[in-house]
């Protein structure tokens, strides 16, 4: 089974990365959320690139 997915500049989860988040396509700050390959995107690139968010886990 894989591990969790982690930024790819930082290594961390969504929830202890520090990382400057922006949409890796359009730069957007709106709405950036961690997702399956590791970069962040803003919610209309992951529509239009049927991309998944992280899901969030509180522990």
């Amino acid at each position: 089974m894989p591990g969790p997915v982690v930024c790819v500049q930082c290594d961390k989860e969504e929830r202890h990365c520090d990382c400057e988040k922006y949409c890796t396509y359009c730069q957007s700050q709106h709405g950036i959320r961690l997702c399956e390959d590791g970069l962040y995107y803003c919610p209309d690139c992951r529509d239009a690139c049927e991309i998944h968010a992280v899901e969030k886990h509180e522990r």
